[in-house]
């Protein structure tokens, strides 16, 4: 393909996250930005009840059940000439590692806050990985159709607890406590400013029904004589003093920061009732970036090079039918085709990726070609782990994906023993999606998982017995965290001497790596006493392991 055609269409590209605490409107950004592509014709709410639309990007049987992301979600849409790749993460605590991967996959973020909550725990947390990989943030302050906090208040609260500038690209208008619309202001203080003012029927009504259609808004300038009757004296003077404090007391927009993910434009609005969604979108779509050389084990790897990719998700059971497994992948640089051979770096092996399909959430769509930025799904035999690398040839991988310590264990109890064989193969999925954790005993055994949190427990119950048939028993263990185990000098390590000195439960994650299970700090210490030349650590990156600085 021609250089300058290949440029242009990995230009088009936008691939970014949405982060957030529970509960902040996630999943209805994520339905109202597909609303306003044109992706879909009519939102439907999360919190679907009988007769209403359920969230698109909530696919799973659970999810529409509880109302709640459980999986990532990857969503694709046009729009205004872009390629958008959408990947919407669970916001819950007890999915932070799938959110966390998810985001390794992202060129950008949009942090949600809730109006009258602000920056909540799960936020911080997901905000520092952000920070980590140095990307362009977006805030949205969602919920302002309902009482919150000053929005002087919450600008503070950003720069205080998260420490990164932020530069309010949009602001919102209000008639009395009524929330009425948004100013925009660009990204220089010479930009004209346009007025959205929304529909006043609707203003002060929080309502699924009347925000499953584009919201009309009327867009005037903040001169017009009619918008003293719209907010009244009193919230006309609230406007023009608050502009004129932006504009005099604010620092000017920084790009070179923002890019560096160290200034963060916000905008406000309800993403219910779409108020605000509409400027934001175009504000989103001039100043996030298109994808950037990304780290490669022998260097930068330039979007423009020959074709590369990297593996941050595997989903077993999108399509029931079939019982396939589909591997997610981020296209890092160039042009991919249908039915090119590649090179799989782990196992040195060539293969051919026949089908390759794009998402809105679990409907597909068979594709012949994919650029760099785009995130495609590809049919997994059974080769492919969270991690690996692609390319059209070259031996270099991409920054590998780690594996976290979990908190919670249980042991797997069978009920049913006729179904020993269905059991092993949904957990050997589930491990391998990055659901659960899993541990085989060095002793034998019953099979131990691990979690972040609990609800990922019941949500491996729920998959066992909803896509393989099998009721399973799960029986907490007094255990408080893994560490993987390996000797300093490289030699054979004898694992089962911890359970021979009961220091730990020795096991092997699914890759085959030593760990140990410790009940507490205090069981850890016993084993380093016992044994000296052993390496403990809390996170394990590929085949290799990353050293715990408390050895």
């Amino acid at each position: 393909m021609d250089d300058k055609l290949l440029a242009h269409h990995i230009a088009e590209r936008r691939t970014f996250a949405i982060i957030s605490h529970p509960d902040a409107g996630k999943t209805t950004l994520t339905e109202k930005l597909l609303l306003y592509g044109g992706a879909i014709k009519l939102a439907g709410a999360v919190k679907a009840k009988r007769g209403r639309a359920s969230a698109v990007s909530d696919w799973m049987e659970m999810e529409r059940e509880r109302g709640i992301s459980i999986t990532s979600s990857v969503l694709q849409f046009p729009y205004r000439g872009l390629s958008m790749n959408l990947l919407d993460t669970p916001g819950h605590a007890d999915f932070s590692e799938d959110t966390y991967r998810t985001l390794h996959a992202a060129d950008g973020a949009v942090m949600l806050l809730d109006c009258a909550k602000g920056v909540e725990a799960q936020t911080k947390k997901l905000f520092r990985v952000c920070r980590q990989r140095k990307m362009p943030i977006f805030t949205f302050v969602n919920k302002m159709d309902r009482p919150g906090r000053e929005p002087f208040d919450l600008v503070g609260e950003v720069e205080h607890v998260l420490e990164i500038g932020v530069y309010p690209v949009t602001w919102p208008i209000y008639r009395g406590a009524t929330f009425r619309g948004i100013v925009y202001r660009g990204f220089h203080k010479d930009e004209p400013k346009r007025v959205y003012l929304f529909d006043a029927g609707r203003s002060g009504v929080s309502s699924a029904l009347q925000g499953s259609e584009v919201a009309p808004v009327t867009v005037t300038g903040l001169d017009d004589p009619a918008l003293v009757r719209e907010l009244d004296d009193e919230g006309y003077a609230r406007l023009l003093e608050e502009s004129a404090l932006l504009d005099e007391a604010g620092d000017a927009f920084d790009g070179d920061r923002y890019l560096a993910g160290e200034v963060s434009p916000m905008f406000f609005g309800s993403a219910m009732n779409n108020f605000g969604i509409e400027a934001f979108l175009e504000a989103f779509c001039q100043r996030m970036p298109p994808p950037v050389a990304r780290e490669g084990s022998k260097g930068r790897v330039d979007p423009l090079g020959p074709f590369s990719a990297f593996i941050f998700k595997i989903q077993a059971n999108m399509d029931r039918s079939h019982r396939d497994k589909v591997a997610f992948l981020r296209v890092c640089s160039g042009r991919f085709e249908r039915g090119m051979r590649v090179h799989h770096v782990r196992t040195g092996k060539a293969m051919r990726l026949a089908n390759p399909t794009t998402f809105l959430a679990q409907e597909r769509t068979i594709v012949e070609e994919g650029y760099a930025g785009d995130v495609l799904g590809v049919y997994d035999p059974g080769v492919f782990e969270i991690g690996d690398t692609l390319t059209a040839g070259s031996n270099f991988t991409f920054e590998e994906i780690p594996s976290f310590s979990p908190e919670f264990f249980v042991r797997v109890g069978m009920i049913d023993p006729m179904r020993r064989k269905q059991l092993k193969r949904g957990l050997d999925q589930l491990s391998q999606e990055g659901t659960i954790q899993q541990y085989i005993p060095e002793r034998g055994g019953d099979p131990i998982l691990g979690a972040v949190g609990r609800l990922q427990l019941e949500v491996v119950k729920h998959r066992l017995k909803s896509e393989y048939d099998v009721d399973a028993r799960l029986e907490p263990m007094d255990c408080d965290f893994v560490r993987w185990v390996s000797r300093e000098d490289g030699t054979e390590l004898d694992l089962l001497a911890f359970d021979r000195e009961r220091v730990g439960i020795p096991a092997r994650d699914v890759r085959g790596r030593a760990v140990v299970l410790f009940a507490g700090e205090w069981q850890l210490n016993s084993a380093k006493r016992e044994f000296s030349g052993i390496k403990y650590t809390e996170t394990a990156f590929g085949v290799a392991v990353n050293s715990d600085s408390r050895k």
